[in-house]
Order: structure tokens, then C-alpha cells, then sequence
């Protein structure tokens, strides 16, 4: 049941890049239009998915899991039917905030409802079932596109949503956190809204013109909101991110070398899909199928690189991830229209792939050694949230440095060499990433985990579109864990 729940979220957070040329067609959308579309839901997400984790420890985790499905299926069938961009993004910020209560609660459910013998083979079921979504969404949303519309992608979530509603009330018994008290961080959870919100509004409309009024309003407010978040988390008894945990140099650290890369990741599955159709002349389908060795390569060495940054220390592979990420989007710039998949973009994705495999798991345990025990929940959860930010920012960004703005995207030539710019500047973000672990990251702290006596954890899922999930050591902490 929680494995359907958050695979709805999995499946629309790697199907909806398949559709952006559809329904740029189909609805006349700009390129900030499709940005939009995309980030509206990361927007909503990243602000909120750390209060949907404190209101699960509150009120009941199955409850507001089971209101996080509900609002994300009504948002679904209002994706589904709307007959503009406009409609169609505000949908999709409504489904943010579904998936912001359904996907905290899908794991803390499964935390308070094995046994702790149980616990292990329940997550790695949920993770490796939540893998298989992940990668099937690209290959059924093009075959969905192809064979019936864009607006399918949306509708398959109604049974599936409906489903998992019915389930989760007749089987899942209700938790709470009995540590889980004083107030809620309301204020910080809109600060972080606005401040987000005005920010992208900024740098996706900005290069549109025409707006300079508004832009320069919304950059003010959004700005002043990311200032009034950290000051109001700095007073705040229960604040929604802790800024006390960013003092481990390892954690913010790991923090960091997250931001680069996936701000990189956010934009390669951004413009990917949409250069091999506009470009290339791939069919929804094909496009989707592409990048599925990303997947296969992380579902298979992903565990192994987690081993292999626990014997020798997460500052080698975080080093040399990044670098093969950026050798791979170095070579995605040899591929040009009428090249063919096996000798131009195969070698790239693969060589992309090995290098996302080599960061995933390694960053996760990073992060997760850098902290006590009992904070594991949110400092999965702040990673987690780093990552979307990340890829909100990048996806707002890189396309209008890449050129990519107003009609200029359906334009196969302008395609072609945004999408060339898009991934070199992608690689200088990876090589970033590559300078700060090795500059930041410690070999040692790993074995410092292991030197206090704890156990160290399994790499339970190790996603594409975020990073890894991990189970809180402690029950006061596991629903502030957030799911890829």
C-alpha cells in the first residue's frame, strides 16, 4: 500500500519530463510555461515536505498519508482535464502538496508497523519496488503518450489513488510520535513557500520580459522570505529545519556536494527527453526509454558503491562521481541530430549513469554518519529537501543562460545548441561538486560511525530524482525522513 502511494509520486516526478513537448503542443506553452509545469510540483514539495513529516507525528502518520493521496489524486484528474498551462501549473503546485503529506508518512508507516527484525526487508521491498516505478515511468508514460494522450499520465493516478485510500483505512493501523510535541513551524513552512516561490517566479519570468514590475516585486519578496525563514528558524522552539545541524562541517558538506549535482541531475532530465523528440525526432517512447540504463545502472551498483564508501571513505567516490557525471555530459555534446542511439547517446548515458551510481549512496551515508543517531530523520529529511531545491533552481536557470526561452525550444536548431550549453554548464556543476568533496568530505567518517559502535546503515533506495530514503534510528525521527 505505501509502495502504491509513493510510486504514484515516483511515477509523476520521471513521466512528466517524457510529456513536456506534448503538452507544449498541445496547450501552447512557453518555455517558462514548462518550467513551470515541472517546478510547480518541486515547489510546493521542497517548501512543505518537512511539515507533512511533523504533521504525520502529530496527528496521525496514516491519516495524513491518507490526505497527501487524496489531494494528489483530485490535483491528478485536475492535470488531467486542464484545458491550459495556467490551470495545468496550479494543478500541479496542488500536487506538490499532496505528495509533500503522502510521501513522509509512507515510510514512517512502515517504521511503526514491523517489527524492528521485520524493518529492513520491509524498506528494502519498499525501496527496490519504488526503483522498479521510478523506471518504468519514462517507458509507460511514452508508450501512454504515444498511444493515447498526454492527459493519460495524469489519469492512471485515480485508480491507483483510489485504491491506496481504501486499503490504508482497512489495513494500516494508526501511529503517532508520542515525542512529538510543541508547535508546529507554520511560519516557516510559508516563509520557505514565498521565498521559493518568488524567487523561480523571478528567474523563469525574468527573461520572458515584459514583466519587469512584477519580477522585480516577486525577486524582492522572495528574497526577503528566504532572509525571514532563517531568521524565523533561528527563533523558532520546534523549527522545521534545524539550522543547529548545519555546524557538523561533514553534514553541510555532504549538503553541498548534493546541491551541485542534483541542481546538474535536475536539468539533464529536464532537457534530455525533450532534445531527443524536438531534436532528434525521437517518439515519446524511445525518449523515454533512453535514459532507462541510468536506472538499471543505480538499481544494480548502488548498494555496491555504498560498500565500497564504507571500506575506503566516501571522499574517493564523491570525488570521482562527479567527475565521470561531467565526462558523461561532456560527451552528450557530441550528439547531434541524425546521429544514432548506440554510437552517440548510449556511450553518454552510460558513462552518466556509472557516475550518479558512485554518488548516490555515498553522499546518503555521509550525511547520515555526520549526525547523532536521533536527528537521522531530518537529516535525511534536509538532504532530501536540498536536492529539490536544487533542481527548482537549476531547472529555472540553466535553460535561460542555455537560450531556451519564449518559441525558441520547439526549435530543433535552438534546441540543439541549448542543449549543448545546458549540459556543459551541467558539467562545470558536476566538477564543482567533484572539488568540494574532495576539498570538504573527510575519508574517515564512516569509520568514525562504525568506531562510536553503531551499526552502519543499509542504502535502502538510492533515486534518480533525489537521494537515497533512510529509516530514522529513533521513532521521534522517523517521520521527518522524506522519500525520492
Amino acid at each position: 500500500m505505501t509502495i502504491a502511494g509513493s510510486g504514484m509520486a515516483f511515477l509523476d516526478s520521471t513521466v512528466v519530463n517524457v510529456a513536456l513537448p506534448k503538452i507544449g503542443e498541445d496547450l501552447d506553452a512557453s518555455t517558462s510555461a514548462l518550467q513551470w509545469i515541472l517546478n510547480g510540483y518541486l515547489l510546493t514539495l521542497a517548501s512543505l515536505i518537512l511539515l507533512g513529516g511533523s504533521l504525520g507525528d502529530r496527528l496521525g502518520r496514516r491519516l495524513v498519508f491518507q490526505v497527501g493521496v487524496v489531494i494528489f489524486t483530485l490535483a491528478s484528474l485536475l492535470c488531467a482535464v486542464a484545458p491550459s498551462a495556467e490551470l495545468l501549473i496550479f494543478a500541479r503546485l496542488v500536487q506538490g502538496i499532496g505528495g509533500a503529506l503522502l510521501t513522509p508518512g509512507s515510510l514512517a508507516i512502515i517504521e511503526a508497523s514491523f517489527r524492528p527484525a521485520d524493518r529492513a526487508r520491509a524498506i528494502g521491498a519498499w525501496s527496490g519496488l519504488g526503483g522498479v516505478a521510478s523506471a518504468l515511468g519514462p517507458l509507460l508514460g511514452g508508450w501512454l503518450i504515444g498511444a493515447i494522450s498526454w492527459r493519460a499520465i495524469f489519469l492512471i493516478n485515480l485508480p491507483l489513488g483510489a485504491f491506496v485510500t481504501w486499503a490504508a483505512a482497512r489495513y494500516v493501523p494508526e501511529s503517532h510520535d508520542p515525542n512529538a510535541t510543541g508547535r508546529l513551524d507554520y511560519g516557516g513552512a510559508v516563509l520557505a513557500a514565498v521565498g521559493l516561490g518568488g524567487t523561480t517566479y523571478a528567474l523563469i519570468e525574468a527573461p520572458e520580459g515584459g514583466r519587469l514590475a512584477a519580477v522585480v516585486v516577486t525577486a524582492v519578496i522572495g528574497v526577503a522570505a528566504l532572509v525571514g525563514f532563517f531568521w524565523q528558524e533561528r527563533r523558532s522552539a520546534n523549527p522545521m529545519l534545524p539550522l543547529g545541524i548545519f555546524a557538523s562541517r561533514q553534514f553541510s558538506a555532504a549538503n553541498a556536494v548534493t546541491f551541485v549535482v542534483y541542481a546538474a541531475l535536475g536539468v539533464v532530465f529536464f532537457l534530455l527527453v525533450s532534445f531527443l523528440q524536438i531534436s532528434m525526432g525521437y517518439s515519446p517512447i524511445a525518449a523515454g526509454s533512453a535514459s532507462l540504463p541510468v536506472t538499471a545502472l543505480m538499481l544494480v551498483g548502488s548498494a555496491r558503491a555504498g560498500a565500497l564508501a564504507q571500506r575506503i571513505g566516501p571522499r574517493v567516490p564523491l570525488t570521482l562521481g562527479p567527475l565521470i557525471i561531467a565526462a558523461g555530459l561532456l560527451l552528450m555534446l557530441r550528439i547531434n541530430p541524425g546521429d544514432s542511439y548506440v554510437g552517440a547517446v548510449l556511450p553518454a548515458v552510460i558513462v552518466f549513469g556509472l557516475g550518479l551510481t558512485l554518488v548516490v549512496a555515498p553522499v546518503t551515508a555521509t550525511v547520515m554518519a555526520s549526525v547523532e543517531s536521533g536527528r537521522s530523520g531530518i537529516a535525511s529529511g534536509v538532504n532530501n529537501a536540498v536536492a529539490r531545491v536544487a533542481g527548482l533552481l537549476a531547472v529555472a536557470v540553466v535553460p535561460v543562460v542555455a537560450g531556451l526561452t519564449g518559441d525558441k525550444f520547439y526549435d530543433p536548431e535552438e534546441m540543439t545548441h541549448g542543449f549543448h550549453v545546458g549540459m556543459a554548464v551541467c558539467a562545470g556543476l558536476a566538477l564543482v561538486g567533484a572539488i568540494i568533496a574532495w576539498t570538504t568530505i573527510s575519508a574517515e567518517v564512516l569509520h568514525e560511525e562504525e568506531a562510536e559502535g553503531e551499526e552502519p546503515e543499509e542504502c535502502y533506495s538510492c533515486g534518480v530524482g533525489a537521494p537515497t530514503m533512510r529509516p530514522a534510528s529513533e521513532p521521534a525521527a522517523a517521520t521527518a525522513t522524506t522519500p525520492d
